[in-house]
């Protein structure tokens, strides 16, 4: 009897050992984690002070490409969405700003807007919603595609651009109403909100969290990797005369996007991620045999980035926090899921600039670029040179649109307009170069910063002109910050991999956004996105 009970221990054990050299061919569930407008050095920048399951543990048990960028301008959060789960850049995805000029329309468009569908939930003016202006497919399609639709997509953002695009054309997406406080989403996913999101939005979170102050997780004078609380830099809420802690919530709503306001306080983190665990719940996400998606943006961070900058105590202490609730995140996980069962990846859709401001107070050239100062000079110089009208139609984007009709009238070049105008732009302090139309569509270029403007070039949408300004020159005016270029403070961000097949370690090497699609593809042998031009990471997937 000893001799039947070893030998079904040794077989048991054999199984269970086999089991952990050769884990499951695809995971229960892929998380994708993009923190809007974060930096690859917050990763060491606070380190010290991280818990020990939160980013410590994606640096730890992760695979992180620590020069990854951004290999297209203009570095913005519905570009960055687009292409990470495309695979490739705006200039075949066609998401090429979050707003941008139309000639045909005489407007600005947004990126996610779509005027056939409406409100689910939320509020009317924020539901025309759909990912339908991107034109490429992500890896959350291709994943539906490669199970006959059996795998589930949600994307879960307080943006509505930072659920509708990682969700693709075939997932689901919900976003937060700044007026009624609410998780909503339009006709383009669903006709009534699901019951798990109602019960959700039932239990009202926002106001829970709005109800108190927001103060320094640690005491404030220890926060001593980010510059005074008390300075001339970062922008103050309405109704402050100074952008210092603490900040009394309740008092501060009426007057600031009434519940917007989490969204620039690190609750917007809590708040999201607790509209991702009814997710997983409620859809049963990883649960049903299949391979199922969950998109997380993590907003905040850009709101509290663009007001306070990369250097205030208020950022220090999103990342504090957001590392706390990342912690607890993924010990859920791993309880409901197993802990080499689910795969993770966390990128940011941007980095960001310092204050301009800031800058220059430490003796680094930077300066603000005056946009309307020099749409001013242009209109003058065209005027002068070409005969009375109004020649630019439209300067966004630090692109300039040249008025087509107007030119034809007159029976002036495009071309020579383009090449003028862009040697006269050249006078101008904070322009550091010029590239026409005309060239983006006639050269091919594989270096520098007109490499990255043509990788993020449309033929049919983008403008005659497009600016390059100099390093740490911004087209901003008001306090706090913003992002956009293609220089490394915009452009690098982090990538790192965690969980089922993932190895531990960490590379140098330089990699792109648009490989982290290329790369899931790989690991879960499914078609690459349809208009992907990255590549798979290497070191991830052998």
């Amino acid at each position: 009897m000893k001799k039947y009970i070893g030998i079904i221990l040794l077989f048991s054990i054999s199984i269970q050992t086999l089991a952990q050299n050769h884990p499951a061919k695809k995971p229960k569930l892929v998380i994708g984690i993009v923190v809007d407008q974060m930096r690859q050095e917050y990763f060491y920048k606070f380190e010290a002070r991280y818990s020990e399951g939160g980013f410590k543990r994606l640096m730890k048990d992760g695979f992180m490409m620590k020069n990854a960028h951004y290999n297209y301008i203009p570095t913005y959060t519905g570009p960055g969405h687009a292409s990470i789960y495309t695979g490739t850049t705006p200039a075949t995805h066609g998401i090429i700003a979050n707003n941008w000029y139309v000639r045909n329309l005489g407007r600005m468009i947004y990126c996610a807007e779509d005027s056939t569908v409406q409100a689910v939930g939320g509020s009317v003016e924020n539901g025309n919603i759909s990912p339908r202006n991107m034109y490429s497919t992500t890896i959350s399609d291709e994943l539906r595609f490669s199970t006959n639709k059996r795998s589930k997509v949600v994307g879960i953002a307080i943006k509505d651009r930072g659920a509708s695009l990682p969700a693709g054309h075939m997932g689901d997406a919900y976003w937060f109403d700044s007026n009624t406080g609410e998780f909503m989403t339009s006709t383009y996913y669903h006709q009534t909100l699901p019951d798990w999101v109602k019960a959700f939005n039932n239990r009202k979170l926002p106001q829970k969290y709005l109800s108190g102050k927001w103060e320094t997780l640690f005491p404030i004078e220890t926060y001593t990797q980010s510059i005074a609380d008390n300075n001339d830099f970062e922008g103050p809420f309405i109704g402050m005369e100074s952008s210092t802690f603490p900040y009394d919530l309740p008092a501060l709503m009426e007057n600031n996007d009434n519940f917007g306001l989490i969204a620039t306080t690190p609750f917007g983190n809590s708040l999201t991620l607790e509209m991702a665990y009814a997710a997983l719940e409620g859809e049963k996400l990883g649960k049903r045999g299949e391979t199922d998606l969950l998109a997380i943006s993590f907003s905040s961070p850009d709101y509290i980035g663009h007001r306070f900058g990369p250097t205030s105590v208020e950022l220090e202490d999103n990342y504090l926090r957001l590392d706390r609730d990342l912690e607890k995140f993924f010990t859920y996980l791993d309880k409901e899921y197993g802990k080499d069962e689910y795969l993770i990846f966390l990128t940011a859709d941007h980095a960001v600039a310092d204050i301009v401001d800031y800058m220059l107070s430490e003796n680094v050239p930077a300066g603000n670029f005056n946009t309307r100062f020099i749409l001013t000079q242009m209109r003058g110089f065209c005027i002068l040179n070409y005969g009375e009208g109004n020649w630019i139609s439209n300067f966004s984007n630090e692109q300039v649109f040249i008025n087509y009709d107007l030119a034809k009238e007159k029976g002036v070049s495009i071309e020579k307009i383009q090449r003028e105008l862009a040697d006269f732009l050249l006078r101008f302090d904070g322009i550091k170069e010029v590239y026409t139309a005309t060239d983006m569509r006639r050269l091919d270029y594989q270096t520098g910063k007109k490499h990255l403007l043509q990788m993020g070039y449309n033929h049919k949408a983008s403008g005659d002109l497009l600016l390059i300004l100099e390093p740490a020159w911004l087209s901003s005016s008001w306090k706090g910050t913003t992002h956009g270029t293609g220089y490394t403070y915009d452009t690098h961000v982090p990538i790192v991999f965690m969980g089922w097949n993932i190895p531990k370690g960490e590379s140098s090497r330089y990699v792109t956004i648009t490989d982290i699609a290329p790369t899931l593809s790989m690991l879960l042998n499914i078609r690459l996105p349809n208009g992907a031009t990255g590549q798979p990471i290497l070191e991830v997937i052998q």
